[in-house]
């Protein structure tokens, strides 16, 4: 019984408060409710995955948020300014790419703590989004065919949601059945015995943090397909949320380790919490209280593996 409460509590726990949600919030077991929790949850999925890679690999980063925002304000003023729609996406993911990549350069080359280098890293990213706009949001009218990208169904179930399953498959597959997976684990558990054991790990942790920045520019894309509108602070709200999923997550199926699944799970759970408090006429500042006490809560359970992340070289 404790194993299974250790392995599987949090998300029991979840479960409750879903139970709970269904038989008092109205209108949440609608239909169009559940689609929409789904339709939210896949953005911090998404920038949750890739803070995941990141920290599997024993680093924290703290700038896919201003990442993401900057790769969103790219994309958003390219097609704004009359660019092919297809290449402006590519710009967009190729400013995640290469800002996740050169947070890992400041890591592994110049041997920068991760949280020192991701925060200075984000304030660059800020900046430079406002450089871009001017403080003043890109709007106006967008091919219809790259707002598909989000606004678009399949089966009459919203893409966003495909999108998501796809990705948190990937990001499965890709951690627990090939060899590049193994080896970002065992660096993050053991870089020593990793070292030793013939693995380049300083690759590993560039590859963990190129993720999470590619992460970032793919939820830049989604973001601004589905509001149709590009700001230089659209992600920033996602920044406490997507780490508050990671460490939710790191409370189930593998305790103390960050895991794709607990993620997944962990996103859901937030999106599931915010959604009902809403239609339960709570307080806008409920909110963020109970996502700090999700944060505190979680963060007791893997205090070494984020002490770890935060300030190893």
């Amino acid at each position: 019984m404790k194993g299974f409460v250790a392995k599987y509590g949090t998300a029991v726990a979840g479960l409750a408060v879903l139970v709970f949600l269904l038989v008092f919030a109205r209108n949440f077991a609608s239909a169009g409710n559940m689609i929409n929790v789904l339709k939210q949850a896949s953005f911090l999925t998404v920038l949750a995955l890739g803070f995941t890679m990141a920290l599997i690999t024993s680093e924290l980063d703290l700038s896919f948020a201003n990442l993401a925002s900057l790769a969103a304000v790219v994309t958003g003023g390219l097609i704004h300014g009359g660019m092919d729609w297809t290449l402006a996406c590519a710009a967009g993911l190729a400013v995640g790419l290469a800002g996740g990549f050169a947070n890992g350069l400041l890591v592994t080359a110049l041997k920068v703590p991760s949280l020192i280098a991701t925060l200075g890293s984000a304030s660059i990213a800020g900046g430079l989004a406002f450089m871009i706009t001017g403080g003043v949001a890109f709007v106006g009218r967008w091919d219809p065919t790259f707002l598909a990208i989000s606004r678009g169904r399949f089966l009459g179930v919203p893409i966003l949601i495909f999108v998501m399953g796809f990705l948190v498959a990937l990001a499965w597959f890709v951690t627990k059945k090939t060899k590049l997976g193994v080896h970002m684990l065992a660096t993050g558990e053991a870089r020593e015995a990793a070292h030793r054991a013939g693995i380049a790990t300083g690759r590993m942790k560039l590859v963990g943090l190129t993720l999470s920045g590619f992460a970032a520019g793919i939820t830049a894309i989604l973001l601004v397909a589905n509001l149709s509108s590009a700001s230089p602070q659209m992600a920033g709200d996602f920044l406490l949320h997507a780490i508050a999923a990671v460490l939710l997550g790191m409370t189930m199926f593998e305790p103390g380790r960050p895991n794709i699944a607990g993620t997944f799970v962990g996103a859901l759970i937030i999106t599931v919490l915010a959604n009902g408090l809403v239609l339960l006429g709570a307080p806008y500042y409920l909110q963020d209280i109970m996502l700090g006490l999700i944060v505190i809560g979680s963060v007791s359970v893997s205090a070494s593996v984020l002490k770890k992340a935060a300030f190893s070289v």
